[in-house]
Protein backbone atom coordinates (compact mmCIF):
# COMPACT_ATOMS: atom_id res chain seq x y z
CA UNK A 1 0.00 0.00 0.00
CA UNK A 2 2.81 2.42 0.90
CA UNK A 3 4.63 1.67 -2.36
CA UNK A 4 1.50 2.36 -4.37
CA UNK A 5 0.95 5.64 -2.54
CA UNK A 6 4.57 6.72 -3.07
CA UNK A 7 4.39 5.74 -6.74
CA UNK A 8 1.19 7.78 -7.22
CA UNK A 9 2.72 10.80 -5.49
CA UNK A 10 5.83 10.59 -7.67
CA UNK A 11 3.70 10.27 -10.79
CA UNK A 12 1.60 13.28 -9.76
CA UNK A 13 4.76 15.33 -9.06
CA UNK A 14 6.19 14.43 -12.45
CA UNK A 15 2.97 15.37 -14.25
CA UNK A 16 2.82 18.71 -12.42
CA UNK A 17 6.47 19.46 -13.24
CA UNK A 18 5.94 18.69 -16.92
CA UNK A 19 2.88 20.95 -17.10
CA UNK A 20 4.74 23.82 -15.38
CA UNK A 21 7.66 23.45 -17.81
CA UNK A 22 5.34 23.47 -20.84
CA UNK A 23 3.60 26.61 -19.59
CA UNK A 24 6.84 28.52 -19.03
CA UNK A 25 8.22 27.39 -22.41
CA UNK A 26 5.02 28.55 -24.10
CA UNK A 27 5.37 31.96 -22.46
CA UNK A 28 8.97 32.20 -23.64
CA UNK A 29 7.97 31.30 -27.20
CA UNK A 30 5.10 33.82 -27.06
CA UNK A 31 7.54 36.58 -26.07
CA UNK A 32 9.90 35.51 -28.86
CA UNK A 33 7.11 35.66 -31.44
CA UNK A 34 5.92 39.09 -30.24
CA UNK A 35 9.49 40.35 -30.62
CA UNK A 36 9.87 38.80 -34.09
CA UNK A 37 6.56 40.24 -35.26
CA UNK A 38 7.55 43.71 -34.00
CA UNK A 39 10.95 43.49 -35.72
CA UNK A 40 9.20 42.36 -38.92
CA UNK A 41 6.86 45.37 -38.81
CA UNK A 42 9.85 47.70 -38.31
CA UNK A 43 11.63 46.12 -41.30
CA UNK A 44 8.58 46.82 -43.47
CA UNK A 45 8.31 50.34 -42.06
CA UNK A 46 11.93 51.00 -43.00
CA UNK A 47 11.17 49.68 -46.52
CA UNK A 48 13.77 46.89 -46.32
CA UNK A 49 12.37 44.33 -48.78
CA UNK A 50 14.93 41.58 -48.11
CA UNK A 51 14.63 41.87 -44.33
CA UNK A 52 10.82 41.95 -44.63
CA UNK A 53 10.63 38.73 -46.62
CA UNK A 54 13.25 37.02 -44.43
CA UNK A 55 10.54 36.31 -41.85
CA UNK A 56 8.76 33.94 -44.28
CA UNK A 57 9.59 30.29 -44.79
CA UNK A 58 10.66 29.30 -48.31
CA UNK A 59 7.24 27.74 -48.97
CA UNK A 60 5.13 30.42 -47.26
CA UNK A 61 1.65 31.34 -48.43
CA UNK A 62 0.47 34.97 -48.42
CA UNK A 63 -3.19 35.84 -48.90
CA UNK A 64 -3.47 39.60 -49.46
CA UNK A 65 -6.81 41.24 -50.19
CA UNK A 66 -8.09 41.45 -53.76
CA UNK A 67 -5.38 39.37 -55.44
CA UNK A 68 -4.76 35.61 -55.73
CA UNK A 69 -2.81 33.67 -53.11
CA UNK A 70 0.97 33.95 -53.40
CA UNK A 71 3.20 30.96 -52.67
CA UNK A 72 6.98 30.99 -52.31
CA UNK A 73 9.61 33.69 -51.90
CA UNK A 74 9.63 35.26 -55.37
CA UNK A 75 5.91 36.08 -55.62
CA UNK A 76 5.99 37.30 -52.00
CA UNK A 77 9.07 39.43 -52.72
CA UNK A 78 7.29 40.95 -55.73
CA UNK A 79 4.28 41.90 -53.58
CA UNK A 80 6.37 43.49 -50.83
CA UNK A 81 8.67 45.23 -53.31
CA UNK A 82 5.68 46.85 -55.04
CA UNK A 83 4.35 48.07 -51.69
CA UNK A 84 7.65 49.21 -50.19
CA UNK A 85 8.94 50.87 -53.38
CA UNK A 86 6.03 53.29 -53.31
CA UNK A 87 7.31 56.69 -52.07
CA UNK A 88 4.05 57.22 -50.17
CA UNK A 89 4.20 53.90 -48.30
CA UNK A 90 4.53 53.95 -44.53
CA UNK A 91 3.05 52.06 -41.63
CA UNK A 92 3.25 48.77 -39.85
CA UNK A 93 1.38 46.37 -37.61
CA UNK A 94 0.98 45.41 -33.99
CA UNK A 95 0.25 41.98 -32.54
CA UNK A 96 -2.75 41.79 -30.24
CA UNK A 97 -2.71 38.04 -29.66
CA UNK A 98 -0.07 35.31 -29.78
CA UNK A 99 -1.02 31.71 -29.14
CA UNK A 100 1.61 28.95 -29.11
CA UNK A 101 0.61 25.30 -29.42
CA UNK A 102 1.50 23.09 -26.46
CA UNK A 103 3.83 21.21 -28.78
CA UNK A 104 5.86 24.42 -29.09
CA UNK A 105 6.33 24.14 -32.84
CA UNK A 106 3.29 26.03 -34.19
CA UNK A 107 1.76 29.36 -33.26
CA UNK A 108 -0.47 32.07 -34.57
CA UNK A 109 -0.16 35.82 -34.26
CA UNK A 110 -3.05 38.17 -34.94
CA UNK A 111 -3.33 41.91 -34.76
CA UNK A 112 -4.01 45.14 -36.58
CA UNK A 113 -2.18 47.06 -39.26
CA UNK A 114 -2.15 50.54 -40.71
CA UNK A 115 -0.57 51.36 -44.07
CA UNK A 116 -0.40 54.75 -45.77
CA UNK A 117 -0.24 54.76 -49.56
CA UNK A 118 -1.64 56.58 -52.57
CA UNK A 119 -4.46 55.21 -54.69
CA UNK A 120 -4.25 54.93 -58.49
CA UNK A 121 -5.22 58.60 -58.86
CA UNK A 122 -2.46 59.73 -56.46
CA UNK A 123 -4.80 60.50 -53.59
CA UNK A 124 -3.36 59.58 -50.14
CA UNK A 125 -5.19 56.75 -48.38
CA UNK A 126 -4.82 55.10 -45.02
CA UNK A 127 -5.64 51.41 -44.99
CA UNK A 128 -6.42 49.94 -41.59
CA UNK A 129 -7.15 46.28 -41.11
CA UNK A 130 -6.34 43.03 -39.37
CA UNK A 131 -3.98 40.15 -39.99
CA UNK A 132 -3.39 36.54 -39.06
CA UNK A 133 -0.02 34.82 -39.31
CA UNK A 134 0.81 31.16 -38.77
CA UNK A 135 4.35 30.56 -37.55
CA UNK A 136 6.25 27.27 -37.53
CA UNK A 137 9.47 26.47 -35.71
CA UNK A 138 12.07 25.37 -38.25
CA UNK A 139 14.59 22.53 -37.92
CA UNK A 140 17.23 25.06 -36.80
CA UNK A 141 14.97 26.24 -33.95
CA UNK A 142 14.07 29.57 -35.56
CA UNK A 143 10.47 30.67 -36.15
CA UNK A 144 9.27 31.48 -39.69
CA UNK A 145 5.89 32.64 -40.92
CA UNK A 146 4.33 29.92 -43.09
CA UNK A 147 0.98 31.61 -43.76
CA UNK A 148 0.09 35.30 -43.74
CA UNK A 149 -3.36 36.74 -44.39
CA UNK A 150 -4.50 40.33 -44.02
CA UNK A 151 -7.70 42.15 -44.83
CA UNK A 152 -8.70 45.78 -44.91
CA UNK A 153 -11.37 47.38 -42.76
CA UNK A 154 -12.02 49.93 -45.52
CA UNK A 155 -15.38 49.55 -47.27
CA UNK A 156 -15.28 47.48 -50.42
CA UNK A 157 -15.27 49.48 -53.63
CA UNK A 158 -17.65 48.76 -56.49
CA UNK A 159 -16.66 46.56 -59.44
Amino acid sequence: MTRTLIFCLLLLSLATACKTQATSDTRTEEATLRKLDDEWSKAAGSKDVEKTISYYSDDAVVMPPNIPTLTGREPIRTLWKSMLDSPAFSGGWKATKVDVARSGDLAYVSGTYEFNEKDDSGKPITDKGKYLEVWKKQADGNWKCVADMFSSDLPATGP
